[in-house]
């Protein structure tokens, strides 16, 4: 079946769908629709493989089952049962609905979109496959469901845990950037392997780790699983297993990008280093416990790119003009440096001591943040 072509839905941080469509663009494919958080493409089962293993700011590959409206309960059970669900299952499917949310429609319980839409999901699969048991002994097929304005999208997961869970991060320090959102904003400046990039604010080491791979062209799901790889009545094996060859031949085996991470935290700094070990790309980065006061460079046409702290405890927000003020001395004393920040701080021109030539506003999980962007003099093109 790798030649049928199906309808696919990645979600992604709001105010980033512009980075997705992009990248499912670079990736060959053409995207057919993009509202908030979501861009939808047509693929076959290797666009299935490739995505999950390619795109770095997608949180998910989602197989569109159906779309339909519904106002009702009834009118939602009808249209899953009109649905061609047994293209999707084999008869011994595990399938349920993972998730079902939504935004701005009549139906709104998600225990009942979930339960109304399983007992739709068994009575297609009855009149379809001319069965009344179903032993769900095999592969798990989770279904996700979205109502956006009494709209039904009725998709099948085929990724399992979020694309962000790369495998190189099981510990996180203190409110960690997600890895999909980091790849996002990176792609966001001019960052590309051979360019300077500075994190005065490291963590976990997210953004320098994120940035090494985009430098040597790693492709961020090369080392995990995924669902949709027990799903052999639509993708052979075969074929994730050559898309992985594929991505195993883009890597790079240097980069020649300097990379550093600064945080004043040692032990947060222990967990950076070990995860850019589990990522590949330890030797790609520069790691030193060391305060921001201290951010300086020798040579021009370097990136700060970084994510503050946003100041949660008292005592910290007060101290944030002042850490914001030290950043923008920093900056402004480099030679023909680009800054870039990643913040909820409203007052983040004012603290920095200039204005920003861009800002978009993206949402860090449920807290709104503006990406400020102050640009520098651009590199002179290579002779």
């Amino acid at each position: 079946m790798t030649s049928e072509l199906f309808e696919l839905v990645c979600p992604c941080h709001f105010g980033l769908e512009a980075v997705l469509k992009r990248e499912i663009y670079d990736l060959g494919y053409d995207c057919t629709q993009v509202s908030d958080g979501r861009v939808h493409f047509t693929g076959d089962a290797e666009a299935i493989a490739r995505a999950n293993i390619f795109l770095r700011s997608a949180e998910r590959v989602l197989l569109l089952a159906g779309r339909f409206p519904a106002t009702t309960y009834e009118e939602y059970f009808q249209g899953i049962l009109s649905l061609p669900l047994e293209r999707y299952l084999p008869a011994d499917a595990k399938f349920w609905i993972a998730k079902a949310s939504s935004i701005r429609s009549r139906l709104f319980s998600p225990s009942d979109l979930q339960s109304v839409g399983k007992k739709a999901m068994v009575e297609r699969l009855r009149s379809a496959l001319h069965k009344d048991l179903f032993p769900e002994t095999g592969a798990s097929y989770p279904f996700r469901v979205f109502l956006h304005k009494d709209e039904v999208f009725f998709t099948l997961d085929t990724t399992g845990p979020s694309l962000h869970k790369r495998g190189y991060r099981p510990a996180a320090g203190d409110a960690p950037l997600s890895e999909t959102l980091a790849a996002a904003l990176l792609m966001l400046t001019p960052f590309r392997d051979g360019r300077i990039l500075v994190d005065p604010f490291c963590g976990s080491g997210t953004f320098p780790i994120e940035a090494a791979m985009i430098a040597r062209n790693m492709a961020p799901g090369r080392d995990r699983s995924f669902t949709a790889e027990a799903w052999e009545n639509l993708i052979p094996r075969a074929l994730w297993r050559e898309v992985r060859e594929e991505a195993a031949d883009l890597i790079l085996p240097s980069c020649a990008s300097d990379i550093q991470g600064y945080d004043i935290d040692a032990g947060v700094l222990k967990t950076a280093r070990e995860n850019a070990q589990r990522a590949g790309v330890s030797e790609n980065i520069h790691f030193q416990e060391r305060d921001v006061v201290r951010l300086s460079h020798p040579k021009k046409y370097g990136l700060i790119v970084t994510n503050p702290p946003y100041g949660e405890r008292l005592s910290e927000k007060e101290a944030l003009p002042g850490l914001y003020h030290v950043l923008g001395e920093r900056f402004l004393a480099l030679s023909d440096w680009s800054l870039f920040v990643i913040t909820n701080q409203t007052d983040t021109e004012k603290w920095i001591g200039r204005r920003a030539d861009k800002n978009r506003k993206i949402y860090n999980g449920m807290i709104e943040t503006k990406f400020y962007q102050f640009f520098g003099k651009k590199p002179p093109k290579k002779q």
